[in-house]
């Protein structure tokens, strides 16, 4: 089906082929007329020629109008080359990481540095590991940005069930990641952390080596300060309620430990980043640019390609015709025809909302997504994008209806978009709103088992899912079987208690989380104590 930019024209295209028209047979006649003075063999010579010299020109112009109104058709694909990196970010996210000799604390520093990694080195495939006690994989090697910041957003050492620092089993499982992407592009591990290294130094410098020896290039980001600093312990609503403690009752004092951090650079023949560098992610950026990158191709479509370059073709071809069957009228409407066509070359596809998006400018490319939708001119696609840029800027009930209306697509590839992108939203509905979250992540879970049904392989959509199922919390009471009942879909939640119960409640269950939290602490201690295990 053809569409047209601006379909106003196509009401005017015949008016001014008949004006060009018009004119041409004035011109001609005008012609005759100054003949006839020279004499009467000359006017009649000029009147045999040139009768049908009316016909060319205006059928120029009317095409002329067609190409300026922006004719569209058909669809492409077209695929582009890109040059790729292997990157592992391994973040250090052990206790002594919340020291706050470096504002606001080391890890918060750590992620910033991060998430300006990640948007530096866009094009590359970077995987994220959380480590401590124990290390664990957040995202393979993925091209996928905005997947890799909502990871790094979520950095905690919560997220680790042992304590500690063990630095020879995060080395191993980085070099075990990077060999799992393209093996033409270097393999490069960013280690963000503040040095304090609890298991044995043989086995971190074993570890190290192997990076050496397997031509992993390892980078270090040092964090934090070699001024003694304390540990600050937190309740669920981050409010300090005391300092980390050694199995003895000492105040623990962390420091960063650079000649650990110096040993194992140097076993790797790696790159120490100072802590006191001021932008150390430019600084690793800048030490990765020479490395060799592997090529990787994506293809987009594009749908109702502009054609406009058809009309103003045959358009040109009209007027050239006539130039060269005609004389001294006909050049000019040669130069004229020139400047239509040019005109309708530079007429193209504009779209301000695409143009909004790859600005970066999220909410004016939403407010214009929105503004085609409304205006009944949005197709499945334009529904997509005003989801995903509503989304970009946060606003999840406007993303919600766009995305599940794009996700009623015939087209298995937007279906599973749509899908998934409703999955990442239900995730940050349910960080937000921790009391309520279960509705939130079983909607997830529904959406993205659904995403996966289109792409069983896709491992982005695996990892949010597993996230969805290890986020979910314990049920009380019935459940679902007798007697119990479905949770009801988060915008259907009840508001029935008054807002001081509701208060009382939030206050009680956030005294049973901070007791929770000191008890299991206090259980670490009196369980590790024996071996003298370091959980910070």
């Amino acid at each position: 089906m053809i569409q047209f930019d601006l379909p106003v024209l196509l009401w005017g295209a015949p008016a001014v082929g008949s004006i060009v028209a018009v004119l041409a047979v004035a011109a001609r006649a005008s012609r005759v007329r100054h003949a006839r003075r020279w004499s009467r063999r000359l006017a009649l010579e000029a009147a045999r020629g040139g009768r049908w010299g009316w016909l060319l020109p205006g059928l120029g112009a009317l095409v002329a109008c067609i190409a300026l109104a922006g004719p569209r058709w058909g669809s492409r694909v077209v695929t582009a080359e890109t040059k790729g990196l292997n990157v592992v970010l391994a973040v250090d996210v052990s206790r002594s990481m919340l020291a706050e000799d470096v504002a606001p604390s080391r890890l918060e520093h750590a992620k910033e540095q991060a998430r300006r990694l990640v948007y530096q080195l866009q094009g590359d495939r970077i995987g994220l590991i959380a480590y401590a006690g124990q290390s664990f994989i957040l995202a393979p090697l993925t091209v996928d940005a905005g997947a890799l910041l909502l990871m790094v957003d979520a950095l905690d050492p919560d997220l680790m069930s042992a304590s500690g620092t063990d630095l020879g089993r995060v080395l191993q499982q980085g070099r075990d990641l990077l060999f799992a992407g393209d093996p033409i592009a270097d393999r490069v591990l960013v280690l963000m952390t503040d040095g304090e290294g609890h298991d044995s130094i043989p086995g971190m410098v074993a570890a190290a080596a192997t990076l050496r020896r397997d031509g992993v290039r390892l980078i270090v980001v040092a964090q934090g300060t070699t001024e003694p600093s304390t540990i600050p312990i937190t309740d669920p609503e981050g409010n300090v309620i005391g300092v980390q403690r050694d199995p003895a009752g000492e105040v623990v004092r962390t420091v960063r430990r650079d000649d650990l951090i110096n040993r194992i650079a140097d076993e790797a023949h790696g790159v120490v980043v100072p802590a006191e560098l001021g932008d150390q992610a430019g600084a690793v950026r800048d030490l990765i640019a020479g490395y060799t990158r592997a090529p990787q191709a994506s293809s987009t479509a594009e749908r109702d390609i502009s054609r406009a370059w058809v009309a103003a073709l045959v358009a040109a071809a009209l007027l050239f015709l006539h130039a060269v069957s005609q004389r001294t009228m006909a050049l000019a409407v040669l130069v004229l025809g020139v400047c239509l066509s040019s005109s309708a070359h530079a007429q193209g596809p504009v779209n301000t909302a695409d143009e909004a998006w790859r600005a970066g400018d999220f909410r004016s490319a939403a407010e214009g997504y929105l503004a085609q939708v409304q205006g009944g001119g949005g197709d499945e696609i334009t529904w997509y994008n005003f989801g995903t840029a509503a989304l970009a800027i946060g606003d999840t009930a406007a993303a919600r209806r766009a995305l599940d209306r794009s996700a009623r697509s015939l087209d298995p590839d937007l279906r599973f978009r749509s899908l998934y992108n409703l999955g990442v939203l239900y995730l940050r509905q349910a960080e937000r709103d921790s009391v309520g979250a279960g509705p939130y992540l079983q909607a997830a879970r529904e959406r993205l088992r659904e995403a996966l049904l289109l792409r069983p392989g896709d491992l982005n959509a695996k990892w949010n899912l597993e996230l969805a199922i290890q986020r979910q919390p314990p049920q009380r009471g019935g459940g679902s079987g007798a007697g119990g009942s479905d949770p009801p879909p988060p915008e259907e939640r009840s508001s029935a208690l008054s807002p001081d119960q509701a208060e009382q409640i939030l206050n009680s269950m956030a005294e049973e989380e901070r007791r929770t939290l000191l008890d299991r602490n206090a259980r670490r201690h009196r369980g590790r104590e024996t071996r003298g295990w370091k959980e910070w």
